[in-house]
């Protein structure tokens, strides 16, 4: 697969939530950009630090240990591995199947800031 986009594993469940908020409107437009340009035969390379949605926060400077909690919580729940290639649909099923259908989001990234959108908007059991 070429032209492929790498991207954190929990940015997988922030993509899927994401309504226009964000740490700063450069960040927003550029996570809208990034959920645009996606197709479900997207290449995704799951990405260990920072990825494209990174690349525009602006608390970028700080380390993100609570970041890299909820990437091992996805891959660990999904089955999947860091530095992984796959289809971004294929992504996405692994979330739906193996964190949201079985309502696991609260204990992938429950104490986010951005939680109580995500948490309002999953399917419930």
């Amino acid at each position: 697969m070429s032209g492929e986009t790498a991207l954190r594993p929990h940015h997988g469940l922030c993509l899927g939530f994401f309504e226009g908020r964000g740490y700063s409107g450069e960040f927003s437009r550029n996570m809208s950009g990034v959920l645009t340009s996606l197709t479900p035969d997207s290449p995704i390379r799951l990405a260990e630090g920072h990825d494209v949605l990174c690349a525009r926060c602006p608390e970028r400077t700080t380390p993100c240990r609570r970041a890299a909690v909820y990437d091992r919580r996805v891959l660990s729940l999904c089955g999947l591995r860091a530095g992984q290639l796959l289809s971004w649909e294929q992504f996405r099923q692994a979330i739906q199947s193996q964190i949201l259908s079985p309502g696991r989001l609260a204990s992938v990234c429950g104490d986010c800031r951005w939680a109580e959108i995500c948490l309002k908007k999953a399917p419930s059991r």
